[in-house]
């Protein structure tokens, strides 16, 4: 099995910073696409950064210039660095990733059981 565990979330006040982390565990044999998407309450999940296996990165408008998705192929990781962080910010924040269990066996998508973040003063 695969496993995409977050954490790093929490409470935050207006114009702090945290740092989200997802690692992935389990059979895996290689890694290619990872992100993390948002869900607030009474929202659809949004798309807020991604990032391929060589380093491209790609952000929601609403976040450009304030995260980072970064990644660490050797650990199976990827983060999100949020700065500026405003009320709107608030989501429960879900890891995403397309994983090849086997050299046999096309990629599949996981889904991480999401990390709160709370931006309020």
């Amino acid at each position: 099995q695969v496993q995409l565990v977050e954490s790093g979330g929490g409470l935050v006040q207006p114009g702090g910073s945290l740092r989200l982390s997802c690692a992935a565990s389990g059979s895996i044999f290689s890694i290619y696409g990872m992100g993390w998407y948002r869900q607030a309450p009474g929202k659809q999940r949004e798309l807020v950064a991604t990032i391929t296996s060589g380093g491209s990165t790609n952000y929601a408008d609403s976040v450009k210039g304030r995260f980072t998705i970064s990644r660490d192929n050797a650990k199976n990781t990827v983060y999100l660095q949020m700065n500026s962080l405003k009320p709107e910010d608030t989501a429960v924040y879900y890891c995403n990733a397309d994983i090849r269990r086997t050299i046999r066996t096309e990629p599949r998508n996981y889904w991480g059981q999401g990390t709160q973040v709370t931006v309020s003063s």
